[in-house]
């Protein structure tokens, strides 16, 4: 039996967060970048922009984008380990709390009825999943809601299939055109049920641009409903061109034989996640 205090977990989350709101991901560099060199004209110029922009960013010590973003952290806990000190809640919100203060990030956590802002970003959406052994690890993304806010869940029949997921995820991205600044990463989760279909379609979100699902047929669908969402021309910034989406991730998980959840998260090009082992 392990022993972790959970100061650990709120240092670890403190150091995440910090990094996280001032640097894009080298994956998500590395696909701007390429997209870049494909596209012209007003198109290539939003491209070239939102990687000066991570430069300055990265060099002046300064947030990537003015949204720091709701703190996601998706933590991975053995068994065999006990956690001591502060609640686990606490915990992580203490380190976001920290980290939100000292990068100067802004806070965006409010009541949703009286929208009074808590004042420190937090709380975090924390999500624990319990694995076997005492490993633990972490992963922090910061998510913004301009993206969000263009995220779908569909209830589809299982006669719709296929071409009804592949519709789906194509007409979320579609309806929502410029406004979660394109290009995004579409995080989808398939199967499930009402609740953990969306917490599938996050997930998806946190697997490295331009990496395929180890299953074959999902990975099809996930080329096909990258070129479909390409084909539609909206393009970086909604300025047009070959580069609406970075990348499409589908996650899957068993379903009801009467049901076939499809949920699309989309993240916009300022992709921010980062990991620790503890």
């Amino acid at each position: 039996m392990r022993t972790l205090n959970t100061q650990e977990i709120s240092d670890a989350v403190y150091r995440m967060a910090l990094k996280a709101g001032k640097t894009l991901t080298e994956d998500c560099r590395r696909a701007l970048t390429a997209a870049a060199e494909r596209e012209t004209g007003a198109a290539k110029y939003a491209l070239d922009t939102a990687l000066e922009n991570e430069r300055i960013a990265r060099r002046e010590n300064l947030p990537v984008c003015q949204d720091t973003g709701m703190a996601v952290v998706f933590l991975t806990l053995g068994q065999d380990v006990h956690l001591a000190g502060m609640p686990l809640q606490a915990a992580v919100d203490d380190g976001i709390r920290r980290a939100y203060r000292d990068g100067s990030f802004r806070k965006s956590i409010c009541d949703p009825l009286t929208r009074v802002n808590t004042g420190d970003n937090t709380p975090a959406q924390l999500h624990v999943e319990l694995t076997d052994g005492e490993g633990v690890s972490l992963t922090l993304l910061p998510k913004g809601f301009g993206s969000e806010n263009m995220s779908r869940l569909f209830m589809l029949t299982p006669a719709e299939g296929r071409e009804g997921i592949l519709n789906a995820i194509v007409s979320a991205v579609r309806e929502a055109g410029s406004r979660p600044c394109p290009p995004v990463y579409v995080g989808v989760g398939v199967g499930g049920c009402f609740d953990s279909c969306a917490l599938l379609a996050k997930k998806a979100l946190l697997r490295e641009v331009g990496t395929l699902s180890p299953r074959s047929d999902v990975a099809e669908l996930e080329k096909a409903a990258l070129a479909r969402i390409n084909a539609l021309g909206i393009g970086p910034q909604g300025f047009h061109g070959k580069t609406t989406a970075l990348g499409v991730s589908i996650e899957t998980a068993p379903t009801h034989i009467a049901g076939l959840p499809v949920a699309v998260n989309l993240q916009c090009h300022c992709i921010r996640c980062e990991k620790e082992i503890l």
